[in-house]
């Protein structure tokens, strides 16, 4: 059996990294982050979760770097956690998250599509179903083919998304009847410390944390990356630095234009928001754009998760079918099959804000805390000789670690919940797989 081709290139990398960024996340999630924080302070969301977003950066980088091969925290986990004869337990429980976790994630960006055609085409329930069902297959299919097309593909469809959010920024700043003026960010930290204002920050940044999911994807396609000691760290820091940009600049936007007490309300926001500055033709052609950037982003998500299975089944560490690779094409291709049709069944659901908290917290534990933490012990352990080469060390490592606890700890109690029977069950099932192979021999 052939091995990956390290084929895609920093630009490749980077424009996969933003697509997999910007999908429908950060149109879906303006309506709940300005409901839960009112007025400009729903930009602290966005500054928490961009803040998040560097300091975990930089853990994975220099994992990425360390160990560029695909699955990501797979690879990870397993040297991390290898001198405490648990290596290879910590990998499968996140293979295990990772089953439940990543179809819902391509999920939510389906049933986000399918909502926001809801502006264009009114669709009853079944017909909303059907669409999101339909985009999953429609993804699925565009992947098989090479990864260097892929790479290509993903570059046509990261121009795409730096149109909009462009169009959509200058729109915004040049709007001359603004309902919020920029004197008004001096309130920005006239914050009451309680545990009110902690549970609705909390609230709003689950869902702009979702919006910055990605920035790492290119660490799931180690094993495919060009000079990735280089490019894995260069490419995640330029993705979030673009990110955030984009993302703070169209949050006040949207705050001029539409104001936060109307998009709280919305469900298409974005589309009111052009409607409004232009006319309702201008919309529904910018809510195609929107939808041409859902479909970009599922592209770029299921293609790095797709590779997760692949990783493990290579190692002996899951079913065998996970490992095949394409005779002709050279990828996973039964692994892109399995998580997609497992994507589609999900994309049949309809609760769009469970499932993004359900995605972020579910895997904070066993994915971000605990790679973070295994990482601190062991550049600990090793001094100044330790491969983990990272800037400011241990800071940024420290500030992710207590930002996702937050984060974790405010949460609802059934995501908490779902969260630790997902690492339950994950053990049984490891103790089951063990001893099935000890008695098989292998």
């Amino acid at each position: 059996m052939s091995g990956l081709n390290r084929a895609l290139s920093l630009t490749q990398a980077t424009a996969i990294n933003v697509i997999d960024m910007v999908g429908i996340g950060p149109f879906i999630a303006l309506s709940f982050v300005m409901s839960a924080m009112g007025g400009v302070q729903c930009m602290l969301a966005w500054l928490l979760g961009a803040l998040l977003s560097f300091m975990d950066g930089f853990t994975w980088s220099a994992l990425g770097a360390a160990h560029p091969e695909a699955g990501g925290t797979y690879a990870f986990n397993q040297q991390l956690y290898k001198r405490f004869g648990i290596g290879r337990l910590m990998a499968f429980l996140f293979l295990w998250q990772t089953t439940i976790q990543a179809p819902l994630v391509i999920a939510s960006g389906a049933i986000g599509f399918s909502k926001y055609f809801q502006y264009l085409i009114p669709l009853d329930g079944i017909w909303q179903r059907l669409t999101s069902g339909a985009l999953v297959i429609v993804v699925v299919a565009m992947l098989f083919r090479k990864v260097t097309t892929v790479g290509n593909i993903s570059i046509l469809l990261s121009i795409l998304v730096f149109g909009l959010m462009s169009w959509l920024i200058i729109s915004g700043l040049l709007y001359t009847q603004p309902l919020v003026q920029v004197e008004q960010l001096s309130s920005l930290f006239d914050i009451n410390w309680n545990y009110d204002f902690l549970k609705n920050l909390n609230t709003a940044s689950l869902k702009t944390i979702y919006c910055f999911l990605g920035y790492y994807n290119v660490c799931h396609l180690g094993s495919e990356i060009r000079q990735p000691q280089k490019n894995i760290p260069r490419s995640i820091f330029i993705s979030i630095v673009i990110i955030t940009m984009l993302y703070l600049l169209m949050q006040w936007s949207v705050l001029r234009v539409v104001g936060f007490e109307e998009a709280a309300k919305n469900e298409f926001v974005i589309s009111l928001f052009f409607e409004r500055i232009y006319n309702p033709t201008v919309a529904a052609f910018a809510t195609c754009c929107i939808l041409l950037v859902a479909f970009a982003s599922l592209f770029a998500v299921v293609l790095g998760y797709s590779r997760i299975p692949y990783a493990a089944a290579a190692q002996g560490n899951y079913f065998r079918i996970f490992a095949k690779l394409h005779p002709r094409l050279n990828f996973p291709h039964y692994s892109l099959l399995i998580l997609g049709a497992v994507a589609f069944c999900f994309s049949l659901l309809n609760r769009m804000g469970d499932i993004i908290s359900a995605i972020v917290v579910v895997r904070i534990l066993i994915q971000f805390v605990s790679q973070a933490a295994g990482l601190l012990y062991n550049r600990a352990a090793d001094g100044k000789s330790s491969i983990y080469k990272m800037l400011f060390f241990p800071i940024p490592s420290i500030i992710s670690i207590s930002i996702w606890l937050y984060i974790f700890t405010f949460s609802e109690w059934k995501f908490i919940l779902g969260a630790f029977s997902i690492i339950i069950s994950g053990l049984v099932l490891y103790y089951i797989f063990i001893n099935q192979n000890k008695n098989q021999g292998v």
